[in-house]
């Protein structure tokens, strides 16, 4: 599976609407980035798409109303408790950042994910 990488713009994007808390941390995965707190993902990119994790159905119906939201990760094997926001909105911070603060919002209340010990070589 090709994984698709992010443009310099989204990735710039991506950061400008994460917010910026002691307990937030952006760093690259898999070629992409990833929004986490307290080691949960809450928001991330998988190419030039950000998709937010949401944990109840509500909140995922009322997303998945949005003409253009989708399924978030590879086609074939998508990222379960993610919504892909909608590609016209990469314009439109305005439109992105409620939706990554209401995900970092719900899974702050998680239990903080405990680091798995690094496999021997």
């Amino acid at each position: 599976m090709q994984i698709p990488k992010p443009g310099e713009e989204t990735k710039a994007l991506f950061r400008s609407v994460v917010p910026e808390a002691p307990d937030v941390e952006v760093k690259p995965m898999f070629g992409n980035l990833g929004a986490f707190v307290h080691g949960n993902m809450f928001a991330g990119l998988f190419g030039d798409v950000i998709g937010v994790r949401v944990l109840d159905d509500v909140t995922r119906d009322e997303l998945a109303a949005v003409d253009g939201t989708g399924p978030f990760g590879p086609a074939e094997r998508p990222m379960g408790g993610y919504v892909g926001l909608p590609a016209d909105w990469s314009d439109k911070p305005e439109l992105i950042t409620p939706w990554i603060e209401r995900a970092l919002a719900s899974v702050s209340e998680l239990p903080p994910k405990v680091a798995k010990p690094r496999k021997k070589a």
